[in-house]
């Protein structure tokens, strides 16, 4: 689970509606946020069978302009900015440093050839930001960067919030909140529109997420939060915490920058070696690094007979006793009613294989998977034995 004690934390312009509802709140990376409104597992499920709705304002939007907006963006991130073609489209990629470890994992927009939005994650957002100026600087590069969270906002620049609508029928449900011109059909995955609503202005509809179920996160003036998430509500879609978020994203097998994967982990020991573009004459920051750099750890699952939980750091070692790696995230899965992780150990051990892992000063086993656990909403079968 996320939660925490509560000290001096921000709060997102959800933080009333929150509160309204009778949610759980905690402190989350120096965020009061919402961890359930009920019971976690009824939460899960609603994303899994239905469409639920999360409070991801506390993530960061910025806003990057510019004449040589897409040269810039071509040197900072690994992954190809070149495929951004269409309005609207979106990428994944890491930002890395000169040693090929990853700053961020983050998700860049086209919008238009002067006009990019970046999202970033939570905990990363002031460091990102001194990142990307210092290679605005170092590349001479005219781009302009405006951050668009109510805490790191500078000039005019207007705050947005984020909300996440996530499951088998976000998108219709959506809709029914939102009315468009679009469908639920006109957008397609990874790609975003925007929909001018009469009472709440300009939102920006992303189909993107990490839940591992279909859906959208909606971008919209801070000031609108509030009137958006009730117009959600009142279409059907449940409010859901982020202790649900994190069982979901974790039965996708999706990564949580921070513990998944940080500034000493190369893109291919966190298994995101497919967001990596080495292909291309294009250079890119920390590529040279990445091209000598050997993998020591290979990203996987971890499945469990049992319920107890591992937690993060949690040494995994083989059944000889020698140590071959650590978890990085674990938790119970609803969906499979056994608990999961997820680990970097030794490339050298073969999916399908057993290893032991600390639990609570106890060995227990555990056997190595592909992640995902879970697959529009059904286990996913494991077939690895070599």
């Amino acid at each position: 689970m996320l939660s925490q004690t509560i000290s001096h934390t921000l709060r997102t312009p959800l933080y009333e509606r929150h509160r309204f509802f009778h949610a759980r709140m905690a402190d989350v990376g120096g965020w009061e946020l919402p961890t359930a409104y009920g019971s976690q597992i009824e939460e899960h499920h609603v994303v899994r069978a239905d469409a639920g709705m999360f409070d991801l304002s506390h993530m960061c939007v910025v806003d990057i302009h510019g004449t040589d907006v897409r040269m810039f963006l071509g040197k900072l991130l690994a992954n190809d900015i070149g495929k951004l073609k269409t309005q609207g489209k979106a990428l994944y990629s890491c930002m890395l440093n000169n040693e090929g470890g990853v700053i961020d994992d983050l998700v860049v927009y086209y919008l238009d050839d002067e006009y990019f939005r970046i999202v970033l994650n939570a905990h990363t957002a002031s460091g990102d930001i001194q990142w990307i100026h210092s290679q605005i600087v170092a590349t001479n590069s005219s781009v302009t960067l405006v951050p668009r969270r109510q805490d790191l906002v500078t000039g005019d620049a207007e705050p947005l919030a984020i909300i996440a609508v996530q499951g088998p029928n976000a998108r219709e449900r959506v809709f029914r909140a939102i009315p468009s011109t679009h469908t639920a059909e006109t957008v397609r995955p990874f790609n975003s529109i925007t929909v001018h609503d009469a009472a709440v202005g300009e939102l920006m509809l992303a189909r993107t997420g990490k839940t591992g179920e279909d859906g959208f996160e909606l971008i919209m003036p801070a000031k609108h939060a509030a009137q958006v998430w009730d117009m959600l509500r009142s279409a059907g879609i449940h409010a859901t915490g982020l202790d649900a978020w994190e069982t979901l994203r974790l039965e996708a097998g999706m990564h949580l920058n921070g513990r998944d994967m940080d500034p000493q982990t190369s893109p291919f020991d966190a298994g995101l070696g497919w967001s990596v573009d080495l292909g291309s004459e294009r250079d890119f920051v920390g590529k040279a690094a990445l091209c000598t750099r050997r993998q020591t750890r290979k990203f996987v699952g971890l499945a469990f007979e049992g319920a107890a939980v591992a937690r993060t750091h949690s040494q995994v070692t083989s059944h000889q006793g020698e140590v071959i790696g650590k978890v990085t995230s674990g938790t119970y899965s609803p969906t499979l009613r056994i608990a999961i992780a997820l680990a970097l150990i030794s490339p050298d051990i073969q999916f399908g294989s057993y290893v032991s892992v600390d639990v609570y000063n106890n060995r227990v086993s555990a056997r190595v998977v592909r992640p995902p656990f879970v697959r529009d909403g059904s286990p996913v079968q494991q077939h690895d034995h070599a």
